[in-house]
């Protein structure tokens, strides 16, 4: 199976889990999900393995996979500690950004305008990722871009699902207008700031994240 199609299941496989059709606990036999999706086991092997690299699934010894259980508290601290690693990122990138950098960190922002105006979440999602991947690019902190990158996987599922609550993806477009101007200025401290609100879950986004996962909660 080509990788592309493979990420493309593990995303199938996400969605399921992120919408409640796969509950937490519930066991991933990994021959009824390769009949289901019409491929053989070892795709859905290595899918389930990039979940459970992102903590979505646990992988027992000896035992098939399960939809892995993260309590909303153990989620906001995660979003806590993400908010400061890109807040750093920002803040260096305002002091460091070349103009490759910063033409790098436009085009991303475009194309998250372009997923933005058809109204596709997962498209904006991953056009989301490489916004920021070019922030940390522009910090020139080799070592903070790793920590930045592994914390995002570790909450893709969980950024993907915010961005499905309504009115998300258009906050989120402007939030980005305001990290490309605070970066483009050398504001260093703007940058930190608009960057850790743009992550931080607080307020009505905190309620629909616990919204959420209650609704994918076992009965």
């Amino acid at each position: 199976m080509r990788a592309g199609a493979s990420h493309r299941l593990r995303d199938a496989i996400e969605s399921e889990i992120l919408v409640g059709e796969l509950r937490p606990g519930e066991r991933l036999d990994e021959a009824s999900i390769a009949a289901r999706f019409g491929v053989s086991r070892t795709p859905v092997r290595e899918a389930l393995l990039q979940l459970a690299s992102a903590g979505v699934v646990e992988l027992r010894p000896h035992r098939s996979a399960v939809v892995a259980t993260l309590s909303p508290e153990r989620l906001v601290e995660m979003f806590d500690v993400m908010a400061g690693l890109e807040g750093l990122a920002g803040k260096l990138a305002a002091r460091r950004a070349s103009k490759q950098d910063m033409d790098r960190l436009i085009a991303a922002h475009e194309r998250c305008q372009q997923a933005a105006a058809k109204n596709d979440a997962d498209e904006y999602y991953y056009e989301n990722e490489e916004f920021h991947k070019a922030i940390y690019a522009a910090s020139h902190n080799e070592f903070l871009a790793e920590q930045c990158e592994l914390l995002h996987r570790r909450l893709k599922p969980y950024r993907r699902m915010q961005l499905r609550f309504r009115n998300r993806v258009a906050t989120s477009l402007n939030e980005h207008e305001a990290i490309v101007a605070a970066i483009a200025s050398g504001d260093a401290m703007k940058a930190d700031d608009v960057l850790q609100q743009h992550i931080r879950i607080q307020g009505e986004r905190f309620g629909d994240l616990i919204a959420s996962l209650t609704q994918s909660a076992p009965i």
